[in-house]
């Protein structure tokens, strides 16, 4: 195991100890993976049946995108997690981290028929254009075509993917990217769907403004690794066995 292997195994499993943390787990599914190789190919996986908030560092499953046997043997993956995770580390490299989660906010706004995340405030412009929306459920992703629909979504230079009555997906550069990601979308979600129950009108910042501060946001990409670092101190302290 080379030091970066152990240190991505680290951050991921932190991530999975604040995701049960914030509520963002679901019982024992959803999954997150992240790669390991250069070409992305190979990646770390959650275990099947391991609830978030217990996940060590040591459990997590290697695996190989082009492993056509991967669900054969022993400590296979989950299906629906390898059919989703796959061939999206196969075919889109840079997508290093890949978090699928039904948070409660933007799982609520995935089952809308307007999806959209409006511009309403300044986390809000942080996603714009960033976000692929998928009307298209065809049922739990339990075939490699399914994988295939979530690849064609988020080529299109996005990063974020609203599986339509389903959940939502993240991408990112590194494991704190991902995870800083999902933290404030979830926030938004919060935001928007609170605003909306007020039934006033919405006060919308406009393109040129919300463009602009995307831009601003892409000059703080080193926040999500700070944030990250901050909430692995948390858990340096409190839940140490995370690292194991």
């Amino acid at each position: 195991m080379t030091l970066n292997e152990q240190q991505l195994r680290v951050d991921l499993a932190a991530a999975f100890r604040w995701s049960a943390r914030l509520n963002y787990h679901e019982g024992i599914a959803n999954h997150f993976s992240v790669s390991v190789s250069d070409d992305g190919k190979k990646f770390l996986l959650n275990p099947q049946a391991r609830h978030f908030s217990l996940i060590r560092a040591s459990e997590l499953l290697l695996l190989d995108a082009d492993n056509p046997d991967a669900l054969s043997g022993k400590n296979v993956p989950e299906a629906t997690a390898w059919f989703l995770h796959a061939p999206i580390h196969q075919h889109l490299p840079h997508a290093r981290c890949i978090i699928h989660v039904h948070t409660p906010y933007a799982t609520t706004l995935c089952c809308l028929q307007n999806k959209e995340i409006l511009m309403l405030n300044n986390k809000a412009c942080r996603f714009y254009k960033c976000i692929a929306y998928d009307s298209e459920y065809n049922g739990m992703p339990l075939d490699k075509e399914e994988g295939m629909r979530a690849v064609r979504q988020l080529e299109k230079d996005k990063s974020i993917l609203f599986m339509g009555n389903h959940g939502i997906l993240v991408i990112g550069q590194t494991v704190a990217e991902a995870f800083d990601e999902l933290y404030y979308l979830e926030k938004v979600a919060q935001i928007q769907l609170l605003a909306l129950s007020s039934r006033q009108k919405l006060d919308i910042i406009p393109d040129e403004i919300a463009a602009k501060t995307r831009k601003q946001w892409i000059q703080y990409r080193d926040f999500s690794l700070a944030h990250l670092d901050e909430l692995k101190k948390i858990l340096d302290a409190q839940e140490p066995d995370y690292k194991l």
